[in-house]
């Protein structure tokens, strides 16, 4: 099911169907080291890392992160949505595509769009991101999405510093 469109994208609701592209996006060495290792390595890991991530938060709170694809060739490419993390007193913005499509304007596009959506359809004055400090690409697009720096934070005791970010919508 579509939930937006942009000029060249749609995002749309994952789905168990897109475990293949998951599993492989998951393992990207880029999102390895600048998001994190989900520990999915087969496709039924895939399958549950839907069910029980963007599928659970689409029930539980009406978003998440949803599947974009170039809208010309229907291609997956990323994954852009509305997060809610316990660790997180508001919404966060999260992102990740396929090496392939960067430099386009996509995760910029996509981001855009979740930003508009976040702000019309859920009512949010304010979304956060966080990011790797290390993650230049990322903190250059939250910077032309408008966002600015707050500050140094760790999501978890235990957990590495990560730069978060905030704008309002």
């Amino acid at each position: 099911m579509k939930v937006l469109e942009t000029d060249r994208l749609a995002l749309r609701l994952i789905s168990v169907a897109d475990a293949e592209f998951i599993l492989k996006l998951l393992n990207e060495p880029s999102f390895l080291r600048f998001i994190g290792d989900k520990g999915v390595r087969t496709l039924e890991g895939a399958r549950d890392y839907v069910l029980n991530g963007p599928i659970r938060s689409y029930q539980e709170f009406g978003f998440g992160l949803y599947l974009v694809e170039l809208k010309a060739a229907a291609t997956s490419i990323g994954i852009c949505g509305l997060l809610k993390r316990e660790t997180l007193e508001d919404v966060d913005l999260g992102f990740a595509f396929l090496p392939e499509y960067w430099g386009n304007g996509y995760a910029l596009e996509a981001a855009q769009a979740m930003l508009t959506h976040g702000k019309n359809d859920y009512g949010l004055d304010r979304i956060v991101a966080i990011t790797d400090p290390d993650n230049e690409a990322s903190i250059a697009l939250l910077k032309k999405s408008g966002f600015s720096f707050e500050r140094l934070m760790q999501l978890t005791d235990d957990a590495p510093e990560v730069k978060l970010f905030s704008v309002h919508t």
